[in-house]
C-alpha cells in the first residue's frame, strides 16, 4: 500500500507498506549492488537511518548466482538485512556493456564481465532472479534509451521496453512483491507519453522514470522529469534512477519524485569528495594537512563528531581502508539527513524555502 500523507507544492510526503517494513518517502535508497554498501555492514545502515536498500540483478545472478539465494530463502537472510530491498532488473548494467552485449526481441545476450560466459536476460528471467532474491520491489526489464537518441531510435527502444514490461508482469508469482513498470522515452515528450499510457495499463504498484542520467545536459533531465510527474498517477510512487546530487534530488521531489538511489554519496566518498552543509570539500587538498575541524560541524556523523579533517586527509593520502569507511559514514549521512530534511519542511509547509538554499548552496 501507498499513501500520501501530506503535500507542499508537488512535493509529497508519503509511506509504502511493503513486505520487510515500512518506508517513508521521500527516500534515498543506498546502493548496495552485490548485496553489500561498500565498506559498510547492515548495522551501519540501520544506525545511519537507512530505510530500504538497492541490490542488482545483473550482478546478483552473476555472483552468487541463484542457487546460494535459494539456499538462504532469498536475499534478506543472506546479507543479514531485515528492512525492504529493491532490486534494479539489470537493463542499465545491459546498457553500460556495449559491444558486450546484443539485444534483440527475445531478451539481451551479453557476456559475463567476470569469466566471459553468454548469458540470455529475458524478461521472465529477470522477474525469476528478482522474486528468487525476494526484493520487495522489483524493476521490469527494459532496454535503457541512450543519448543522444533519434526519435526513431527512442520509439523503437520504448516499444520493446513496452512489450518487455508486459511479459514481466504476466509473469510475476509473488503478490507480495511489488513490481515497477520503467518510463522510457527518450528526451522526447511525445514517446514518454506513450510510454506512460502503456504501463498504466499493466497495473504496476510504481513507476519508474528511466534513461536519465546517461550523459543528457540537466536542463533536459529536470524537464524530462518534470514532464514524467506531471503525467503519473498520484496514488503510486515515482521513483527516478540513478539520480543523483543533493540538488537533483530537492530539485526532483519539487517536481513529485518520491524514491532515489545513486553511487554517488558512496563512491564520491571512496574518491576523497564529501557533501557537507557548506558545499563539497576535496580531503585530498594540502589545505586540510592541518585543519582541526570537522568535515562538517552541522553533522552528527561518527566521523565528523570524532575525527579532524587533517586526520581524514592523512589516511585517504595513506591509501588506509579506514578512510573509506569513515568518508562513506559522512556522505551517507548527508544524503539521509537531507531526506529527513526535506520530509520536514513538506509536513512543515516551507519546503521552498529548503530548495532555494540547495539551489544557492549547490549552485556555487
Amino acid at each position: 500500500m501507498f499513501k500520501v500523507h501530506k503535500t507542499d507544492g508537488r512535493a509529497r510526503l508519503g509511506q509504502m507498506t511493503l513486505a520487510h517494513g515500512v518506508v517513508n518517502t521521500p527516500i534515498f535508497m543506498p546502493v548496495g549492488t552485490v548485496g553489500s554498501v561498500k565498506s559498510l555492514v547492515p548495522e551501519d545502515l540501520k544506525t545511519l537511518g537507512a530505510e530500504i536498500i538497492l541490490g542488482n540483478t545483473y550482478h546478483l545472478y552473476l555472483r552468487p548466482g541463484l542457487d546460494v539465494i535459494r539456499h538462504f530463502n532469498g536475499l534478506h537472510k543472506f546479507i543479514q538485512w531485515d528492512k525492504p530491498i529493491l532490486t534494479d532488473s539489470g537493463g542499465f548494467q545491459i546498457f553500460s556493456l556495449g559491444q558486450l552485449r546484443k539485444i534483440t526481441e527475445e531478451g539481451c545476450v551479453f557476456q559475463s564481465h567476470i569469466d566471459g560466459k553468454k548469458i540470455n536476460l529475458t524478461p521472465e528471467l529477470a522477474v525469476e532472479i528478482q522474486e528468487t532474491i525476494g526484493a520487495d520491489i522489483h524493476m521490469v526489464l527494459d532496454e535503457c534509451t541512450p543519448y543522444p537518441a533519434t526519435p526513431e531510435e527512442a520509439k523503437h527502444s520504448m516499444e520493446r521496453s513496452l512489450r518487455w514490461a508486459k511479459r514481466c508482469r504476466e509473469v510475476k508469482s509473488r503478490d507480495e512483491l511489488w513490481q515497477f513498470g520503467i518510463v522510457q522515452g527518450g528526451m522526447y515528450h511525445d514517446l514518454r507519453k506513450q510510454s506512460l499510457e502503456g504501463l498504466g495499463e499493466l497495473g504496476f504498484e510504481g513507476f519508474s522514470i528511466g534513461g536519465l542520467s546517461v550523459g543528457e545536459p540537466k536542463p533536459a533531465m529536470r524537464e524530462t522529469t518534470d514532464f514524467c510527474c506531471e503525467h503519473l498517477p498520484e496514488d503510486k510512487p515515482r521513483y527516478l534512477m540513478g539520480v543523483g546530487t543533493p540538488l537533483d534530488i530537492i530539485e526532483s521531489v519539487n517536481y513529485g519524485v518520491d524514491m532515489f538511489d545513486c553511487v554517488m554519496p558512496t563512491r564520491n566518498g571512496r574518491n576523497g569528495t564529501l557533501f557537507t552543509s557548506l558545499g563539497k570539500v576535496n580531503i585530498k587538498n594540502q589545505k586540510h594537512q592541518f585543519d582541526e575541524s570537522p568535515l562538517d560541524p552541522e553533522c552528527s556523523c561518527y566521523t565528523c563528531q570524532n575525527f579532524s579533517r587533517s586526520y581524514l586527509r592523512h589516511l585517504f593520502i595513506a591509501k588506509e581502508i579506514t578512510a573509506l569507511r569513515l568518508l562513506t559514514l559522512h556522505n551517507l549521512t548527508y544524503y539521509l539527513h537531507l531526506i529527513h530534511d526535506i520530509r520536514d519542511a513538506i509536513r512543515e509547509d516551507r519546503f521552498q524555502d529548503l530548495l532555494k538554499h540547495h539551489q544557492q548552496l549547490w549552485d556555487k
